[in-house]
């Protein structure tokens, strides 16, 4: 990017009382139909033009067209069934009904590269898109298939690689790829995971990222999190092979987060997404709070690298809280490209 320090988020944000459930997960349209269809673009750009006025450098579509980050992907897939559920642990941290694995999984037609196509066309900002990542999708579903969470991963990565090309083709500049299960199953990860995550990347001229936090602010995260002790050190455990990955961006979770800001040398080199805005609280940081990790953070990331963000997606907040924290998240970013400029 030419600018200094370009914003962004992680992904989700609020959608309008008049199309989902306010501040819910997995919430249930309010339309349907071609209502519904129209309901969800206008969401979008209502999301996009939030980010405008915030001055956000890279602009999402707030994930207004899909009701969650992992779940929404694999609808538009055959071989699961979403109507034979079996119970699993995700994340290795709570029980969820999830759909099954029946059968050889495959795309049938793109997913989100229409709703891409809208997003390119509101603005001429550079575009971010965000698909889940391998391991994090075998991770929400039972698989009575492959019966095998490599196989099956290897197999998401073909796909997410499919869209991902199309996803470039209208105009996606960056595409982001959403593995929180990286900070749950080290071993797997460093074997496997990584491998494909870079086969779902593979190819692409657009620059690619990967997210890597703590998760949303819902309570099953926030409890989790409380035995996590005084420091959080899951991101020694894979940045050491992220590093010599082909992924160009590495997003991470800093804000409140206990992570010890030196682990970020351990991916020196590449480029950072600096999680600036804690999404597990409605509090709004000041811009100087912002400008703090920011601070930090050029510790171990060049300047030209850091791109400052929010620790993970908004879907839960109150729309106002998220429009706030989005301007705290400029503010603070404007703040210390201003001291890096004198």
């Amino acid at each position: 990017m030419t600018i200094l320090l370009p914003t962004t988020t992680t992904g989700s944000l609020p959608k309008p009382s008049w199309l989902a459930q306010p501040e819910t997960l997995w919430s249930p349209w309010k339309l349907d139909g071609e209502e519904l269809v129209a309901g969800k673009q206008d969401a979008l750009r209502l999301a996009v033009d939030d980010q405008r006025q915030a001055s956000i450098t890279i602009i999402g579509d707030g994930e207004q067209t899909r009701q969650h980050f992992v779940t929404t992907f694999i609808e538009h897939l055959s071989g699961v069934d979403f109507a034979k559920r079996e119970t699993v642990r995700i994340r290795n941290r709570y029980d969820a009904s999830v759909p099954t694995v029946v059968g050889a999984v495959a795309r049938p037609r793109p997913v989100f590269v229409e709703d891409a196509r809208f997003l390119r066309a509101q603005t001429d900002q550079p575009i971010k898109w965000t698909l889940p990542g391998p391991m994090t999708m075998i991770d929400t579903l039972y698989d009575a298939h492959y019966r095998s969470r490599e196989k099956l991963a290897w197999e998401f990565a073909r796909i997410l690689n499919e869209e991902a090309r199309e996803l470039e083709a209208v105009g996606v500049d960056i595409i982001q790829f959403d593995e929180p299960a990286f900070n749950v199953f080290f071993d797997e990860a460093n074997d496997w995971g990584i491998a494909t995550l870079e086969k779902a990347a593979e190819g692409l001229r657009a620059e690619t990222a990967v997210h890597i936090c703590y998760g949303y602010g819902i309570k099953a995260n926030t409890d989790w999190k409380k035995t996590l002790g005084a420091e959080w050190r899951h991101y020694e455990q894979t940045f050491p092979r992220l590093r010599k990955s082909s992924i160009d961006i590495i997003s991470l979770e800093c804000q409140n987060s206990r992570v010890p800001m030196d682990l970020i040398e351990l991916i020196r080199g590449k480029k950072v997404m600096v999680g600036a805005i804690d999404v597990a609280t409605s509090i709004v940081e000041t811009p100087e709070q912002v400008a703090d990790t920011l601070r930090q953070a050029l510790r171990y990331v060049d300047a030209d690298k850091l791109y400052p963000a929010t620790n993970c997606g908004m879907a839960p907040l109150p729309r106002a809280v998220a429009r706030g924290k989005l301007e705290a998240l400029a503010a603070g970013a404007a703040i210390v490209r201003g001291e890096l400029a004198a």
